[in-house]
């Protein structure tokens, strides 16, 4: 099955000159869906991964039955002030100014094999960051991986750790 006969481009959004690859195609294809989280559940399953921390918010749909799946922990990846409890934060910059994400102080325990999804990679930015963040609180960040990534904004070099792909686009 090609997975992205699922996934819709949306031109010009969430403005112009943006191509937006939109999964709620993907997501409302119930055999397609089991099938993307079938050969995800092979690519992050090779890591022996405790925890799967999922970015907010497309992220989560990925993480989350992916550690169902699995048998882990599912930890969520939020921006600064959206957890509840003790919370521990990462600042980062953006090509027009910062961000922050945050995780619950006792989310992941140091020497947990954590791996991060997300729904697509882009630039790299946010999931950088959040790699630095579980690795502050003494994750061991074995891998990340996607949905998708746009090999052409070259994300994956700013990632210091292994990253993996379900599908790709070059342009």
């Amino acid at each position: 099955m090609d997975i992205k006969e699922y996934i819709r481009g949306i031109p010009d959004f969430p403005k112009p000159g943006i191509l937006f690859y939109d999964i709620s195609t993907l997501l409302s294809h119930a055999d397609a869906w089991q099938v993307a989280m079938g050969r995800m559940a092979r690519i992050i399953g090779a890591y022996q991964p405790d925890v799967l921390v999922g970015i907010e918010s497309r992220g989560f749909l990925v993480a989350a039955p992916l550690a169902l799946k699995l048998g882990c922990g599912f930890v969520m990846a939020r921006k600064a002030g959206k957890l509840p409890g003790g919370t521990i934060s990462h600042s980062y910059d953006l090509e027009y100014g910062s961000d922050t994400i945050e995780i619950q102080d006792d989310a992941i325990h140091p020497g947990q094999r954590v791996v991060i999804l997300d729904d697509l990679l882009a630039t790299g930015g946010t999931l950088s960051a959040a790699i630095q963040l579980c690795k502050k609180v003494g994750g061991d960040v074995v891998g990340t991986s996607a949905l998708i990534e746009l090999t052409f904004l070259n994300g994956r070099d700013k990632l210091d750790a292994p990253f993996e792909a379900l599908i790709s686009y070059d342009e």
